[in-house]
């Protein structure tokens, strides 16, 4: 059986894959909608959690975040569409999942960041990454709903009811 923190990486490839699958056929006018106490418009808040995920790789791996973040340079340049994004997330996401398959729970985090060295539990940027994709997993569902596009289910009941397929 795999751990629950396996499992719980596992959960977050599966809603943001499922999350892009409803998103594939929405209108431009429902990509660059957003809502109050959001993150932003839904492509917005979708090109912020592939970045996210992906510099969340980059600190687990080593690799100075800032560096990453030079490599996330596609950020600030016209939307990819759904389907880039797909791809991306769904690396980044497998790459947290074998991360914490083989990771060391005692293992410290060293690095300098902005010019600030920090030290850091690696369970840090793990709690951080599973926060982050949720809480913009719900901005993104709150303008669908609000734009009349029933969002998908996203939760652990329907994770496992599906066997955990997108």
């Amino acid at each position: 059986m795999p751990s629950a923190l396996v499992e719980m990486f596992r959960h977050n490839l599966w809603a943001n894959l499922r999350l892009l699958d409803a998103c594939a056929g929405l209108s431009e006018d429902q990509l660059t909608a957003a809502a109050p106490g959001t993150y932003g418009s839904v492509r917005d808040t979708l090109v912020h959690i592939a970045g996210s995920e992906a510099r969340y790789v980059a600190v687990l791996s080593g690799r100075d975040p800032q560096q990453a973040g030079e490599e996330m340079a596609w950020e600030n340049e016209p939307f990819p569409g759904v389907e880039d994004l797909r791809e991306r997330i769904r690396r980044s996401s497998e790459a947290l999942v074998s991360f914490v398959q083989g990771h060391d729970p005692e293992q410290t985090l060293r690095g300098d960041f902005r010019g600030q060295t920090y030290e850091m539990s690696v369970s840090v940027p793990l709690l951080q990454a599973i926060n982050h994709a949720t809480e913009h997993r719900a901005h993104v569902m709150t303008v669908l709903s609000q734009c009349g596009v029933e969002p998908p289910m996203l939760d652990g009941w329907t994770y496992w009811r599906t066997g955990g397929r997108p």
